[in-house]
C-alpha cells in the first residue's frame, strides 16, 4: 500500500479514536467527544451496483471494508445508496437459475434477488430509484424489492419524492406513507422518511432524472416535472424537505439519481433545508489527493464538493464510481441548528475507500460470510454460463461506454448486422438496423495497462480471456459474454420509417454525443456523416429547454450489404427526394414503443407512432435459424448468439477490428475526419 493509504487509514483510525474516547469503559459506546463539538454522522454510501462482470470480484472486500469503517462509529452510521443496485445482465439473470433456491438470502430463485439479498447482508437501510432498478419494467421491479415465501425482499425501502407510484399495478400495493421511520417500511416505496442515529432523527428524501420515462421502462408510475429544467424538479423536491422540517428534523440527505452530476450541483444551490446530497447514475468519482486509487483510475473532482443552499447555508455533494470499486465515506458535524460545521471536515477521513483487499486488510475488515455465500452461488452459476460456448471472435469487441455512446464501435456494427440478419428470416425486406448504443452495456474481451503505464494511449486491446475451468479458449464468445453486454434483452422490432423520418432519428441519435447520452446510434444497412459543431436536435418533449431543429446529419445513405449505395436519403444537410418513401427497418422494441408521459420512444427516439406495419419478433412464430436456446426468440441476445453460430467459429472468428473514428465507415464524425466516404 502506499504511503497516501497508509496516511488516509492511520487518519482515520485516530478520529475513530476520537469519537470514541469519551465513551467510558464500554468499548461499544460511541458517543460524540463532547457536548458543544455537535452532533457528528458518518455516512457511508454507494450506488451504480449494475453490472459489471467484475463486479463479484469486488463485493466481498467491498463488504470488509464497509463494515470494518462502520464499526468504528456503528451507532453513528448510516449506510444508504442512491440506486442503480442492479441491472439486468449476468448475475441478475443468473439469480433466477435454480441452483440459488438453497442460497441464504434468496431462497426463491428470482432475477435481481441475489443483488438485494448481499444488500441486505450488508445492513444498507435507504436507496434512491435509479433508472436501471426498473430496466425489467415495474412488474419485475415489484418481484424483486418485495417478499415471496422465504425470500424476505429489500429489507429497506426504495425512495423517490418526484415518482408517483401508485398508479402502477404492479406497485400500489407497496406505497408507504411518507414521513415514517424508514426501518418500518422494508420492500416498500416512498418519497422520504427517516432514520435514527443515536438518539437524533435524520431525514433521508429520494429523487429520480425526470427523463426516466426515456431511459427505462416505468410502466403506469408518474414521473414529475415534465418540463422545466432543473428549477422545476427542485420545486418538486422542496415540498418534502419542508415537510421533514416541520417535523422538527433539521438534518437531511437527498439521495439523487440524476445520470449527470451537474444536476445534483444545481439542485444544492436551488434546495432549502437539504445537508447533504449522495449523487448517483453518473458514476463520477469524487475523491481526496491523499485517496488510493485503484489501478487506471482518476478523481474526476475533489471530495466532497462544497455549496452554498439557497437559504445561504452549506451543503456538501459525494459520490463515488461503481460496480463495488469503492465504499463512499463522509464524517461530518453539525450544530445545535443542525447546520454543516465544515470547517470540521477531514479530508484523512473523508473520501473513496478502494474496495480492495489491500484495504480491507488495513482497515481489518472482514468478509461478510452471507455475502460471500451469495457470490459464491453466483459464481458457480456464471462459470456454467461461460462455458456455453456461441462463438469467437479474433478481436477486441469495444461494448465501452466511452464509445458506444459517441462512435461507431465494431460490437456496435456486429449486433446491428445480427439484428438485421435476424430480422431478414421474418422480413426479407428488411433494410436498415439502428439501435441505441445505450444498451450495449460491456465490452466482449478485455484491455490492460502495460506495466508502468497509465495512459489510455498505450492500452492493449484482446479478445476473450480463456476460462480453462469452463472449457472456454481464448477468443471464445460465451452465453455469458453476451448478457454481459446486451443486458437488457430488448425484443427486436420491425417497422416503416419514412425518409424525413429516418433522418430524425439519426438527428436525435447524435444530438448529445457530447455528453455520450445512450442515445447514440449503432447502425447496419446504412452509412452518415454529421457535425457535432451544428446546432442538434432539442425537445422539449424529451427534456430539453427548447424545441431547436438538428442540423448535424449531413449525409445519409441506405447501402447494401456489400456497401454500394441504394438510396441517398440526406445529401450536405439537405433531404433528398421524395419525403415520404418509406424503408423497412428493425430495431429494439425499447425505442419503438411510444412513452405515454411524451409521445416518444425509449432514449427519447421520435418515431412517428404508431409504428407502421410494425412486427414484434418474439411475439412471431420463430423463424430460420434457432440453434441457441438460452435467450427468447426475437430478441437481441438470440440475434447475435445466431449470428455467431452461423457464421464465426474458432475456425473462422469474427476479425473486423475496432477501428479510430477517423476511419469509421459507417457513422463519420466531420469533426475527426476531413474526408467522407459519402456522396
Amino acid at each position: 500500500m502506499n504511503t497516501h493509504a497508509l496516511g488516509k487509514l492511520t487518519a482515520a483510525m485516530l478520529a475513530a479514536f476520537a469519537l470514541t474516547a469519551c465513551g467510558g469503559d464500554n468499548d461499544n459506546d460511541t458517543a460524540p467527544p463532547a457536548q458543544d463539538s455537535g452532533f457528528q454522522l458518518q455516512l457511508l454510501h454507494f450506488a451504480d451496483m449494475d453490472g459489471a462482470t467484475g463486479a463479484l470480484q469486488n463485493v466481498r472486500p467491498f463488504s470488509a471494508v464497509l463494515a470494518a469503517l462502520r464499526a468504528e462509529h456503528p451507532d453513528h452510521t448510516l449506510v444508504l445508496s442512491s440506486g442503480d443496485n442492479y441491472i439486468p445482465g449476468p448475475r441478475y439473470f443468473a439469480a433466477a437459475d435454480d441452483a440459488m433456491n438453497p442460497v441464504p438470502g434468496v431462497a426463491v430463485a428470482g432475477n435481481g434477488r441475489a443483488d438485494i439479498a448481499m444488500l441486505n447482508a450488508m445492513g444498507l437501510q435507504a436507496s434512491a430509484v435509479g433508472n436501471h432498478d426498473l430496466d425489467g419494467g415495474t412488474g419485475e421491479f415489484a418481484t424483486i424489492i418485495g417478499a415471496e415465501g422465504n425470500y424476505p425482499g429489500a429489507g429497506f425501502p426504495y425512495l423517490s419524492a418526484n415518482l408517483g407510484f401508485s398508479a402502477d399495478a404492479n406497485l400500489s400495493g407497496l406505497v408507504r406513507q411518507n414521513g415514517q421511520p424508514l426501518n418500518s417500511i422494508p420492500n416498500g416505496l416512498a418519497g422520504y422518511g427517516t432514520l435514527e442515529v443515536a438518539g437524533q432523527r435524520i431525514g433521508v428524501i429520494g429523487a429520480s432524472t425526470p427523463s426516466l420515462g426515456n431511459i427505462t421502462s416505468t410502466g403506469d408510475i408518474t414521473v414529475r416535472p415534465g418540463s422545466g429544467g432543473v428549477p422545476a424538479l427542485a420545486a418538486e423536491l422542496q415540498p418534502a424537505v419542508d415537510a421533514l422540517t416541520d417535523d422538527g428534523i433539521d438534518k437531511i440527505i437527498l439521495l439523487a439519481h440524476m445520470q449527470t452530476i451537474s444536476i445534483e450541483k444545481e439542485l444544492a444551490t436551488l434546495l432549502e433545508g437539504v445537508d447533504i446530497i449522495v449523487a448517483g447514475g453518473s458514476n463520477t468519482l469524487l475523491a481526496d489527493d491523499n485517496d488510493r486509487l485503484l489501478d487506471g483510475d482518476s478523481a474526476a473532482d475533489d471530495y466532497p464538493l462544497s455549496f452554498t443552499s439557497a437559504a445561504g447555508e452549506p451543503v456538501l455533494v459525494v459520490n463515488t464510481d461503481g460496480d463495488y470499486k469503492y465504499v463512499g465515506r463522509l464524517v461530518v458535524a453539525f450544530d445545535d441548528n443542525g447546520v454543516l460545521l465544515t470547517n470540521r471536515l477531514d479530508d484523512s477521513v473523508n473520501g473513496a475507500y478502494a474496495a480492495d483487499d489491500a484495504m480491507a486488510s488495513a482497515l481489518q475488515g472482514t468478509v461478510n460470510s452471507d455475502v460471500d455465500t451469495i457470490a459464491t452461488a453466483l459464481e458457480e452459476v456464471l462459470a456454467e454460463r461461460d462455458g456455453n460456448i456461441i462463438g469467437a471472435t479474433s478481436v477486441y469487441l469495444d461494448g465501452r461506454r466511452s464509445q458506444v455512446r459517441t462512435q461507431e464501435t465494431n460490437l456496435g456494427n456486429l449486433t446491428a448486422d445480427a439484428n438485421l440478419w435476424l430480422a431478414r428470416q421474418y422480413d426479407a425486406n428488411v433494410r436498415i438496423s439502428i439501435k441505441n448504443g445505450g444498451g450495449i452495456r460491456d465490452d466482449i474481451g478485455y484491455f490492460i495497462y502495460p506495466p508502468g503505464s497509465t495512459s489510455e494511449d498505450e492500452l492493449a486491446f484482446y479478445p476473450p480471456a480463456a476460462n480453462p475451468g469452463a472449457g472456454k479458449q481464448q477468443g471464445d464468445i460465451s452465453q455469458f459474454d453476451l448478457e454481459g453486454s446486451l443486458r437488457f434483452n430488448n425484443s427486436l422490432t420491425i417497422g416503416d420509417v419514412t425518409a424525413r423520418e429516418l433522418y430524425q432519428l439519426l438527428e436525435h441519435g447524435v444530438a448529445k454525443v457530447e455528453g455520450s447520452a445512450g442515445q447514440f446510434p449503432q447502425v447496419a444497412g446504412l452509412r452518415f456523416s454529421f457535425d457535432p459543431a451544428r446546432p442538434g436536435l432539442r425537445s422539449q418533449a424529451n427534456g430539453d429547454d427548447i424545441d431547436q431543429a438538428g442540423e448535424r446529419v449531413r449525409n445519409l445513405t441506405v447501402v447494401d450489404d456489400s456497401g454500394a449505395v441504394i438510396d441517398t436519403v440526406v445529401q450536405n444537410g439537405e433531404l433528398q427526394g421524395d419525403p415520404t418513401r418509406t424503408f423497412r427497418l428493425v430495431t429494439l422494441g425499447f425505442l419503438a414503443t411510444e412513452n405515454a408521459s411524451n409521445g416518444l420512444g425509449g432514449d427519447g427516439y421520435p418515431f412517428d407512432f404508431p409504428v407502421e406495419n410494425r412486427l414484434d419478433l418474439e411475439s412471431e412464430p420463430v423463424t430460420g435459424a434457432n440453434a441457441a436456446t438460452f435467450a427468447a426468440p426475437g430478441t437481441e441476445q438470440d440475434a447475435l448468439a445466431e449470428y455467431l453460430i452461423a457464421n464465426f467459429d474458432a475456425g473462422a472468428p469474427y476479425a473486423e477490428a475496432e477501428t479510430d473514428t477517423d476511419q469509421d465507415l459507417r457513422i463519420q464524425n466531420l469533426a475527426d475526419r476531413t474526408d467522407t466516404v459519402l456522396p
